[in-house]
């Protein structure tokens, strides 16, 4: 199983995580599992980019983003080469280490 390693942010995993996640499964189903607050204010359907992420390492492991995800996260904050939206990061084969933003484009936290 695939190794998700989480960096510490002040607010959402304020010590940094590690879990594995069973091969396919979704980062961002995963995060909110393991007790990751990410936000994810669309449902998961890659709609509103509130759930991005910057994948630190492991990303070439990864599928590359489709086009839905790559019009979407133009509108991350903070967009960045390693950023990916979590709804859309299918774990495969190898570990990852992700970085979550310091902020997001969501005006409300939901709680």
């Amino acid at each position: 199983m695939p190794l998700v390693t989480v960096l510490p942010h002040p607010e959402l995993c304020p010590q940094g995580q590690a879990f594995d996640v069973k091969r396919g499964g979704s980062l961002c189903e995963a995060l909110i599992a393991n007790g990751v607050a990410i936000e994810h204010a669309c449902d998961m359907v890659a709609a509103c980019a509130t759930c991005h992420v910057l994948v630190r390492q492991g990303g070439e492991t990864l599928a590359e983003p489709d086009d839905d995800e790559n019009d979407e996260l133009d509108n991350a904050w903070g967009l960045e080469p390693a950023s990916r939206l979590a709804c859309c990061v299918k774990l495969k084969d190898g570990d990852i280490t992700i970085e979550l933003p310091k902020h997001s484009r969501n005006h409300a936290r939901e709680r």
